[in-house]
Parts: C-alpha cells; sequence; structure tokens
C-alpha cells in the first residue's frame, strides 16, 4: 500500500495536483495572509485547531480567485448572503479534509525528501522559459504569491505529502466495459419535463420591512458588519533601479571596462559537425565492427549524409543527414568533442570514435573561427552595466545612512528621506490587506502591524522588498477594526429580509400549488389560473445550460412516468422555488466504440466519487468540532 503511495507522488496525477495549487495561488494571490486572528477556531480535527486566520487566507483566495472567474459579476452574486454562505462553509470544508490527509499522511509516515521537493519546482510549467527552468522567473512568480523560497518549499512538501494519498486514490482506478456503456446510457438519457417557477423577485413587493427587525437582524449578526482594521502608512522608497547618479558614465569609463575585461567579449571557435551514430548498449563487438564498415564504405566514396540517414541509431539526426548544428567547446563528450575539433577542413570525417553512447563517425560541415565582439557592438551595454553597478553602490551608502538616521531620529521620516535623497510617500487609510506596492509583503505588513511601529509611533527598520530595493515605514493613522453602524448597513440589511422573506413566500406559494396537484387539479390548469408561465423541455438533457441546474438535477433523480406525469417541487439555490412535472424518460442506445475522451471523462468522474468516499471514511474515523461556518468581511 505504501509503496503504491510512493509511486504515486511521482505520477502525472500528482503533478496536476501541485500545478493547480500553483496555478489557483499564482493568480488569487494570498490574501488575508496577515488577517485578524481570534481564539475561536471554525473547526476542530482530532484535536487539533483550524484557525480564524487559516480560513480567513483560503476565504479571501477563494473569494479571489471568483472575481476572476466571474467579473464585474461578482458583485451581483456576493450580495446573496446564502450564496457566500455556500462559499464559506466550502472553504471549512476543505480545511477539514486537507487537515485529514496531513494527519493520515504522518501516521503512515509519508514525507516528501528535499530532492523530490526541488524536482517538482524544476518541472513545474509555472517557473519554466522555454520549457527550461528559470530561476529569476521562479522568484518573481512565488514572490508574487507573497513566498520567500524556504516558506515556499515547506508549503509544496505539505502539499506533495498530501497529494500522496490523493494519487492513491485515484491512479488505480479504471471502469469495466460494460460499466462505460451503462455510464454513458445514463449520461446521453434525456427528458420531457414542463414546469413554472414561482420567482421571489415577483413576491417582493407584498413583503415589509420593520425598523425593529433590521436592528434585531443587526444585533443578531453583527460580525457580518466589521468594518476592516485599516492604517495610514508615511513611507520612503528606496530603489536602486530609480536613483538618479551624481554624474554620468563617461566614454573613457566604458573603454576602460572594455579593455579590463576584453577576455568576455571573445565569441569561442564553433564548429558544425554531423555524425553517424552506431549504438552499443546491446553488443559492442557487434557495434564496432558495424561502425568500421560503415567508415570503410564512406573511405570508398559514399555519401555521409546518405549514410547517417539510412544507417545511425540516431534517429533525430539521421533525418537531417546526421547534422548536429553548431558545438562549441565543453558541450559534447570530450572524445567526440577532441575529435571533432581535431578535424581541419570542411567535409573531413573521422575515424571511428567510441563515447559513452555507443561508436560515432563525425563529418566536419563547417567553421566559425573564434571572433573578438568589437568596442562598438558592446559599448552601449557596458554603459549600462556601469550605470548600474554605480546605482547598485550609491543604493547601499544611502540605505545605510537612511537606515541610521530613522533609528536615530525615530519620530519622524524627513531627515532619513532627506539623506536618501527621497521624498516621503503618505498613503490614504486603506484595509491591512490593501496596502498598495511596494507595502503589499508580509514583511512589511509585519513591520506596519508591530508594537514599535504601531503602538509606540516608532519608524520601522530598513526592510528589504526586492533586489537593491528597500522600504522605511511609520504609522500615520490607524483604525482597528470595529462593527459598522447600524446606519451604515440598514439597506443592506433591508435588501437581505426582502430577499429572505420573498423566497419564503416562493416556497409557501409552491407548496400550495403542489397541494392543489395532489388533490387532482392538472399543472396546466394551475398555470392558466395563477397567470404563470408553463416551460417545456421535450428532451432536457444533464448538461442543460439553460435550465435552473436544481431542477435539472431534480428532474433526472424523479421516478420514471407510467400514465401520468410525475410531479414534484423543487426548491432553487436562488430562493426561488418551482413544480416540475415529469412526463418521458427517453433512454439512449449505445453503439459502437466509445469515444476515448468520454471513457476519461467517465472515469475522472468514478475518480472523484471515489475520493469522496475516501474523505467521508476518514471523516468517520475523526473527531470532529465544526461550529457553525464563520463569517469573513466581504
Amino acid at each position: 500500500m505504501l509503496e503504491k503511495i510512493r509511486e504515486g507522488s511521482q505520477g502525472p496525477v500528482a503533478k496536476v495536483i501541485l500545478g493547480a495549487v500553483i496555478l489557483s495561488f499564482a493568480l488569487a494571490g494570498i490574501g488575508g495572509y496577515l488577517g485578524q486572528t481570534t481564539e475561536q477556531p471554525v473547526a476542530e480535527v482530532n484535536g487539533v485547531k483550524i484557525s480564524q486566520t487559516e480560513f480567513s487566507r483560503a476565504f479571501q483566495n477563494e473569494r479571489a480567485r471568483l472575481e476572476q472567474q466571474f467579473g464585474e459579476y461578482f458583485a451581483q452574486i456576493a450580495a446573496d448572503p446564502n450564496y457566500m454562505a455556500q462559499i464559506r462553509q466550502g472553504v471549512v470544508d476543505r480545511l477539514v479534509q486537507q487537515e485529514l490527509q496531513t494527519q493520515l499522511a504522518a501516521e503512515l509516515g509519508l514525507r516528501v525528501s528535499d530532492d523530490s521537493v526541488k524536482k517538482a519546482i524544476l518541472e513545474l510549467p509555472y517557473f519554466q522559459i522555454g520549457g527550461q527552468f528559470n530561476n529569476d522567473r521562479y522568484l518573481q512568480v512565488i514572490r508574487q504569491m507573497n513566498f520567500q523560497p524556504d516558506a515556499f518549499r515547506e508549503y509544496l512538501r505539505e502539499e506533495m505529502t498530501r497529494s500522496q494519498l490523493i494519487s492513491a486514490v485515484a491512479g488505480t482506478d479504471f471502469a469495466l466495459n460494460s460499466e462505460l456503456a451503462s455510464a454513458v446510457a445514463l449520461q446521453q438519457q434525456t427528458r420531457s419535463i414542463d414546469y413554472v417557477v414561482i420567482s421571489k423577485e415577483s413576491l417582493q413587493e407584498n413583503v415589509a420591512v420593520s425598523e425593529q427587525e433590521i436592528a434585531d437582524y443587526y444585533d443578531l449578526n453583527t460580525s457580518q458588519f466589521l468594518a476592516p482594521e485599516q492604517v495610514s502608512v508615511s513611507y520612503i522608497d528606496l530603489n536602486a533601479a530609480n536613483l538618479t547618479l551624481d554624474s554620468n558614465v563617461s566614454e573613457a569609463d566604458v573603454k576602460a571596462y572594455y579593455e579590463q575585461n576584453s577576455a568576455q567579449y571573445i565569441e569561442p571557435e564553433k564548429r558544425r559537425v554531423a555524425h553517424i551514430l552506431v549504438d552499443n548498449s546491446e553488443d559492442d563487438d557487434a557495434a564496432k565492427a558495424k561502425a568500421e564498415d560503415l567508415l570503410a564504405q564512406l573511405q570508398q566514396g559514399a555519401d555521409f549524409a546518405a549514410l547517417a540517414e539510412s544507417s545511425s541509431d540516431d534517429i533525430v539526426s539521421a533525418e537531417m543527414g546526421g547534422d548536429l548544428d553548431w558545438i562549441e567547446r565543453d558541450m559534447m563528450d570530450p572524445a567526440f568533442e577532441d575529435a571533432a575539433f581535431a578535424l581541419a577542413n570542411k567535409g573531413d570525417y573521422s575515424d571511428v570514435v567510441q563515447s559513452e553512447f555507443g561508436y560515432h563517425i563525425i563529418q566536419l560541415t563547417d567553421i566559425q573561427s573564434e571572433q573578438v565582439k568589437a568596442y562598438d557592438a558592446v559599448k552601449a551595454d557596458l554603459r549600462t552595466e556601469l550605470e548600474r553597478t554605480a546605482k547598485v553602490n550609491a543604493f547601499y551608502e544611502k540605505q545605510t545612512e537612511m537606515g541610521a538616521i530613522a533609528f536615530e531620529i525615530s519620530d519622524t521620516l524627513v531627515d532619513a528621506a532627506e539623506v536618501a535623497g527621497v521624498e516621503v510617500q503618505t498613503t490614504e487609510l486603506v484595509d491591512r490587506n490593501a496596502l498598495p506596492a511596494p507595502l503589499n509583503t508580509p514583511a512589511v505588513i509585519a513591520a506596519i502591524f508591530s508594537p514599535d511601529v504601531l503602538e509606540d509611533k516608532m519608524n520601522s527598520e530598513v526592510i528589504e522588498v526586492g533586489d537593491e530595493h528597500v522600504v522605511l515605514v511609520r504609522v500615520k493613522e490607524h483604525k482597528p477594526a470595529a462593527t459598522k453602524p447600524l446606519a451604515d448597513v440598514s439597506e443592506q440589511i433591508k435588501a437581505r429580509l426582502v430577499s429572505q422573506k420573498a423566497s419564503e413566500l416562493a416556497k409557501e406559494k409552491a407548496t400550495t400549488l403542489y397541494a392543489e396537484i395532489e388533490a387532482g387539479k392538472s399543472l396546466n390548469d394551475l398555470v392558466t389560473e395563477q397567470g404563470l408561465e408553463l416551460r417545456q423541455e421535450a428532451a432536457l438533457t444533464r448538461q442543460a445550460y439553460t435550465v435552473s441546474p436544481a431542477i435539472v438535477q431534480h428532474a433526472f433523480k424523479m421516478a420514471h412516468p407510467t400514465d401520468t406525469a410525475v410531479v414534484e417541487k423543487v426548491e432553487l439555490n436562488n430562493g426561488d422555488a418551482a413544480i416540475v412535472a415529469l412526463k418521458a424518460v427517453t433512454n439512449a442506445t449505445v453503439e459502437g466504440e466509445i469515444e476515448a475522451q468520454l471513457k476519461q471523462n467517465i472515469t475522472m468522474a468514478q475518480v472523484n466519487k471515489n475520493y469522496m468516499v475516501f474523505i467521508e471514511a476518514l471523516k468517520a474515523n475523526a473527531e470532529l468540532n465544526l461550529p457553525k461556518a464563520p463569517t469573513a468581511t466581504e
């Protein structure tokens, strides 16, 4: 079992899981990373508490993801308290699932090695440019995620450890052909329905909400109306890239630098070669004999490219007549390289050469002699480099002086800014998680809300926010988190109460109409009497998007009709209610081979089902304390 799990952690499923984790955080950021804390945990799993801080971070990430997904429509969606309550509960459920997986991984003794973490980082496409790992890209991405390298490695190790369990469940699943055929038939089944929707909006004009009801709701739900903690910050932003030099770099300086570093501007000799490779991994003697026979054919006038195409075991280069493109020293196997650079003229070929890959015959097809880059070709780049070096040197001098002055004169930033040659900048009052760049990093936020800076009104220490980029901060104004006044949220509460009451009226009306149908009245007669709109779907599919998902799901759970339609009521996710009449069920016939993509989709659905069974089994054997889903500032 453990071996299967460990194998799964290296498979494609695990990489997909890790990739999804990285992409999610890269897109959403780490909102609320240093958010408000509370002693009351949102859940407790086998004695391990999931804190409000963890929930706030996860909730803000999920909210950011949804905002990106829905764009400008998210504001309308978020106005529905029922929807946001579902989001909050979903976040808690995921945190509980993750903790259960972490505990089981620890119980099984699973751990991901440093080499495995490093390998995962090198292979993740988000850190690659042109298919190759790029360290600058890696650092850029994790900084956007508000991670330092060591913290990111530990985060990734934890995710990879959990993914071992998920891979063990997902990577071993399969479906029989009979199961696939049955699943396809069910997926392609259609149903004929009539339905009416009782909209809560149509009933809102009959809803009255008193001032007392608004006040009562406010008193019972004050945690939903917290104004977030806010701060106004004065700061110095010192960035080497933005410094202005006291004197320009002269032509003489550039020329001198070029002469001192002339070795850097030599382009070494390059050679373009082709080869014929004979693989010796199975029978060395036979391979050597074949190579010598090919050499003899060349000596008798055979065409090198044609012979490479027909006889070389290097399949890729063989298609191009054995061409390996341009090579330089220290690029190839030493024996191969020595033979290639020993050839004197274009068209010459070597004797049989042995390397770790087998036996080669090498042909020289072109030569590019050693070249020295002219001063005029590189002087612009040299000037840029010298200016950057001068700015970096000036930056560190200013940083040291600025830090010393800010420490000595700790009640203002003016003197430190004067030494640094920059202006003191000030933010408006903003949420602690909405500070502008370059203040929106964990290190700066931690400094701003430290006792020395926040309470004692002292200057912070110099804080690094990037390469040759630092800030100094002090708090100008601070507003603790507080409950918004009733007057500010009265209209918001009224809208919620109206929506809730109208939804209850819609459900009550649907119940009343359904009772009449059970008593013998037809749906068509009710539609006429009530002035409702009868909607029809002659061939409703499971993937229908023009009908409410709740109606589609319910329609496919209803019993097959016999002589008369089956009628049931449905509560919709948006607070509306509906009455659905199922008139007929049409079963699909599956013939021929099932498409590969469809097979994969069905198998993945089975994987998801088994994963949820796995999670429910963990929950059943755990001691869970799940209070009411917490609220979060919206």
